[in-house]
Parts: C-alpha cells; sequence; structure tokens
C-alpha cells in the first residue's frame, strides 16, 4: 500500500490514511498514545468500522511516529498538538469525532478546546491529560530528574519495548498545556473507557477528567480487569460501540436541528 503524506506546520511531513464520511455522516480521526502509531490494532478496528458504516476516517501518525518524519526525541506536547489541529484542518470537512487513546487523549481535549467549531464529539480510551508531569515526571527517580535536568534526557524503562527518551523539552513544555487544574469547557458527547488495572494511568486519573470536564452528556466505563492497552477483543468492542454511540447521537441531533420547524396551529392551543 503506497503511504500518503501531508506537511505539518512543524515542518514534518506526516503519513496518512483518509477514508471520506458518506453524506451526512461525521468523521472519526483516530489519535494514538505516546510511541504508538496508525498501524495498531485499536486504530484499524476503527477504520474498519467507518467503512462499514459509511462514516469518514482519519488515520495519520504524528512527528518522529510510524512512518512520519521527525525525531521522536524532539517531539513535545506543542508540536503533537500542531500535528493534530493540522489532520483536522488539512485531512477532513465537517464535523469529527476525536478518538484518542493514552496521549492521544490529552492531544483530543486540546483539540477540541482549540476547534470547537469542528469537534463534536470525543471518545477516549485510557485517556492521559497532563501526564507528562502528573504521571510520567513524579514516576522518575531523583537521578533520572536530574539527569533530565542536566543533560536533558533520560531513558526509561518500558513494558512495551526499547526504553522510553524523557526529555527536558517534552517535561517543560507540557507543564504549558496543563488542563485538568480547570474546568474544561466542552459541549459535545464524551465516552471515557478506562481500566482499573492500569498501571501507567491509574483509573482516578479518569475520574478526574470525569469531574472537569463540563458536558453532562459524559459517560465513564471502568472495567475492572481493563489494562492500560484496553485491546482486548471484548475492549475493541466497547470502543466501537462508544463511536458508534457518539456519531449516532450527533447524527440525530443534526437531523432534528435541520428538521423544518411545524408551527402550531388554532386547534393545538
Amino acid at each position: 500500500m503506497t503511504t500518503d503524506y501531508f506537511t505539518s506546520p512543524t515542518g514534518n511531513r506526516l503519513a496518512f490514511d483518509v477514508m471520506p464520511p458518506q453524506s451526512g455522516r461525521p468523521t472519526v480521526i483516530w489519535l494514538s498514545g505516546y510511541r504508538s502509531d496508525m498501524a495498531g490494532g485499536k486504530a484499524q478496528a476503527v477504520k474498519s468500522w467507518a467503512w462499514e458504516t459509511g462514516h469518514g476516517a482519519v488515520l495519520f501518525d504524528y512527528s518522529g511516529h510510524g512512518e512520519s518524519e521527525g525525531r521522536f526525541e524532539d517531539g513535545t506536547i506543542l508540536a503533537w498538538r500542531t500535528d493534530v489541529l493540522a489532520a483536522i484542518d488539512q485531512l477532513s470537512v465537517g464535523p469529527v469525532v476525536l478518538v484518542g487513546s493514552s496521549m492521544g487523549g490529552w492531544l483530543a481535549l486540546l483539540a477540541a478546546l482549540a476547534r470547537p467549531e469542528r469537534v463534536k464529539g470525543l471518545v477516549l480510551v485510557a485517556p492521559a491529560p497532563d501526564f507528562t508531569e502528573k504521571l510520567m515526571w513524579p514516576d522518575l527517580t531523583p537521578a533520572q530528574q536530574e539527569e533530565v535536568m542536566a543533560t536533558g534526557v533520560t531513558l526509561r524503562p518500558s513494558a512495551y519495548g526499547t526504553p522510553d527518551p524523557i526529555t527536558r523539552n517534552l517535561i517543560e513544555d507540557g507543564r504549558k498545556w496543563q488542563i485538568l487544574d480547570a474546568p474544561i469547557v466542552f459541549d459535545g458527547p464524551v465516552r471515557i473507557l478506562q481500566g482499573m488495572q492500569d498501571a501507567d494511568v491509574p483509573w482516578t486519573h479518569a475520574m478526574e477528567l470525569n469531574e472537569r470536564l463540563t458536558s453532562d452528556n459524559t459517560v465513564l466505563t471502568l472495567i475492572k480487569d481493563g489494562d492500560h492497552r484496553l485491546s482486548r477483543d471484548e475492549d475493541v468492542n466497547r470502543l466501537i460501540a462508544a463511536c458508534a454511540d457518539v456519531c449516532g447521537l450527533l447524527r440525530r441531533q443534526e437531523a432534528t436541528v435541520g428538521a423544518p420547524q411545524i408551527k402550531p396551529s388554532l386547534h393545538d392551543a
């Protein structure tokens, strides 16, 4: 399969896969987690569901991820947020639903705040807003924290492969984009899936996010035996059901708004 690319304002050519929606259906945009990419199982499952149901789908790799240009070590929340906004602006039209996993959940929230006229719904899987400051930094040893500040980077062992390079730029930039310390103003439907056996993002983090979101149409699902990836068949089924729920709700809302208003007759008074 030939990989398509678009250029982000970060200056990197980003790999992407786009499928336009049928008329009247929103587009789902997949936002991967830290060091993940669009080739993952959950991303492909969302794409397959969109294909089967006539919804649009946008999958892409952030700078320094997957098949995109750039060094991962140069990445920051600002840079990856810029990539997300470019994907929304350049690769999609009409209403979008952002489907964000882990770090992608943070980026989805930041993008929803930046593009309220475009982002109409959110589906978040083990969302990790503020993770660089509230989860990653406290998890480093004092020696690792000192190494980050003195040399600019430390390597943290990872359960998912090679060690994670944690950079000073990532930590310091992440502090500027924290959102959990104030209300998160978003009025669209939100569905959150969170495993209670998640070793990377504790389920209490999702509870805090739930409290901060202003949308009354927010549903938090806690999965007692679920881990961070939530990639089992039953977890993927929950993800697809959440996408269908949010997209279906948006379509019904659009139909209601677009329907002609019938004035009551005198006999109805």
